[in-house]
């Protein structure tokens, strides 16, 4: 959880240089291409559990298999379970579109899921993801939805 707090830590301190109003739709869409970066390697370097939650707004929502699974506290405990430790994910932002106001965005992109399934087999899955994000009081991105 050090490393994702760290990572967090670093895509904050790139985004929080002004208030919205001092920015470009360009810087803004750089802003989340980085929170979306940062969040990718979060992943990588902690594990999904570690890596949603500390990327996650408090109200965000997750849509899995058709469930929706509501809350920060919600994610932690979606993402405890074993079969998501061994998991690796990858993507990466195709499109960034950014409110005027600065605060409110959403991505979409191509991502990679590989895991094992319930006998232990490797199984992979490709597919496009949407993530809608949100400033926080603290200049830095959450996402709301996922």
């Amino acid at each position: 959880m050090t490393r994702v707090l760290m990572v967090l830590a670093a895509a904050v301190s790139i985004v929080c240089c002004g208030g919205p109003g001092d920015r470009t739709p360009e810087e803004f869409r750089n802003e989340v291409r980085a929170t979306e970066r940062a969040f990718a390697r979060a992943v990588a370097d902690s594990g999904l559990q570690a890596a949603f939650t500390a990327f996650a707004a408090d109200s965000a929502v997750l849509s899995r298999g058709g469930t929706l699974v509501k809350g920060k506290d919600a994610i932690y405990r979606f993402y405890s379970s074993d079969r998501y430790r061994s998991v690796s994910l990858q993507w990466e932002p195709e499109f960034i579109h950014v409110a005027a106001s600065g605060d409110l965005a959403y991505t979409y992109g191509p991502y990679t899921w590989r895991g094992r399934d319930e006998e232990g087999n490797p199984v992979e899955s490709r597919g496009v993801f949407h993530t809608v994000w949100r400033r926080q009081p603290d200049g830095s991105w959450k996402y709301v939805w996922d």
